[in-house]
């Protein structure tokens, strides 16, 4: 599921799937320390560029993007969709989160895309998860949220020379971001324990993460929602709300080579592992085909729990009108997601660095092909036209 070329990796490495490793790269280093080996274990998108060299041990959350550079130090990147940079000429490690949404969502959506159509496995029963957004990266947005809204807070109390006690750090950087101070976008936000230094961390476009952190686990959720009206035939607002988890929990999960799983019936095979009761191959085995039977109902369980959770509602008030609305808001947000990734494509026919090497426009389109005849793009308006037709027709239906 990687794609890897002339890298080396010193140490044990641990890379669950989707993953462009550039070439140079050096996925840990020797001895750095008295003691064995470490490990490096990164998400799926895990994507170092050029010539990266990282220390272990070191973690990485989902989609994380590490720029060029000679890291002095172990890393621990709790938030996805990432973007790492090593200052070197301010002596800091800088994080971007949501990065790839904000500046390069061609290339994460291609990503995603790819391996769906180069998945050429004659049986097909095992289900894989490609969607740059699942329960593996929701969850972790969860927690990149939880943590911006505690560095806000620790960077508007030092900046104040204000006094936040522990328990009230949260809502007030909560206050902050959903409030859209402008003093908030001022802040210099810091963050402790990403690396193992004594140097400065810098949370970068904060406001502007949270914010798109949020409307994606909307996103998340009213997709995974229209998929099981579908897959239902869910044909009036009642049948949908009768159907409905009534106690939907967002459970941890694992991913146990590309298939996700939740965390407790993970713990569950391998206790039954243990203890003997599953002892062979083909026990295993039933249990990956088990699990991907159930993904689909998991997963929207998981979904739902999500939209919930960020919407701060309970299912009893998770209303017609709520939803209609919610119907609405994830129609303008593909709308975004495929207009960005027209344009950061785009920008590599308009970057004069990128031109310069062309006698003109026709030469450039023969070899690169054209802007306009870009296959990946045209799938991307057409699966938004067919989007917007079927939040159409549910809203039609329902009403």
């Amino acid at each position: 599921m990687n794609s890897i070329t002339i890298t080396s990796f010193l140490c044990a490495s641990t890379v669950l799937g989707q993953s462009n490793v550039a070439a140079g790269a050096t996925i840990g280093s020797n001895h750095n320390s008295r003691a064995a080996d470490g490990e490096i274990i990164a998400g799926r998108g895990f994507w170092p560029g050029l010539c990266v060299s990282l220390k272990h041990n070191s973690k990485f959350a989902s989609y994380t993007l590490i720029a060029k550079g000679d890291f002095p130090a172990e890393l621990n990147i709790p938030i996805p969709f990432s973007l790492v940079s090593n200052e070197v000429s301010s002596d800091k490690l800088t994080v971007m989160p949501g990065y790839w949404f904000m500046y390069n969502m061609y290339a994460l959506s291609r990503n995603a895309g790819k391996y769906v159509s180069r998945d050429n496995r004659v049986d097909k029963s095992q289900e894989l998860e490609f969607d740059f957004l699942a329960p593996d990266s929701i969850n972790e947005i969860f927690d990149a949220l939880r943590i911006l809204k505690l560095c806000t807070a620790k960077a508007f109390a030092r900046k104040n020379q204000k006094v936040i006690a522990e328990k009230d750090l949260i809502p007030n950087g909560e206050t902050l971001l959903e409030n859209n101070n402008p003093e908030t976008a001022l802040l210099e936000i810091l963050v402790d324990g990403f690396e193992n230094s004594q140097r400065k961390v810098q949370l970068v476009k904060v406001p502007e993460a949270y914010i798109l952190y949020k409307e994606l686990i909307r996103y998340y959720g009213v997709t995974q929602l229209i998929a099981f009206i579908g897959q239902r035939s869910i044909s009036s607002w009642q049948k949908l709300l009768k159907s409905l988890p009534k106690k939907p929990v967002r459970n941890n999960w694992k991913n146990i080579g590309g298939q996700l799983v939740p965390e407790t019936s993970v713990s569950t095979l391998i206790r039954n592992i243990r203890s003997g009761k599953i002892n062979s191959w083909d026990e295993i085995h039933e249990f990956y085909n088990r699990k991907s039977h159930v993904y689909a109902a998991e997963k929207f369980q998981h979904a739902f729990a999500s939209l919930l959770e960020v919407l701060k509602l309970s299912p009893r008030k998770f209303t017609r009108k709520i939803f209609y609305s919610l119907l609405e808001q994830t129609v303008i947000t593909k709308e975004w997601m495929v207009k960005n990734i027209y344009h950061s494509r785009a920008k590599d026919y308009e970057n004069p660095f990128r031109k310069m090497v062309y006698d003109n426009q026709p030469e450039m389109d023969k070899v690169m092909g054209s802007l306009a005849d870009n296959d990946f793009i045209k799938q991307q308006q057409e699966e938004l036209a067919a989007f917007r037709s079927q939040v159409t027709h549910i809203l039609n239906t329902f009403s």
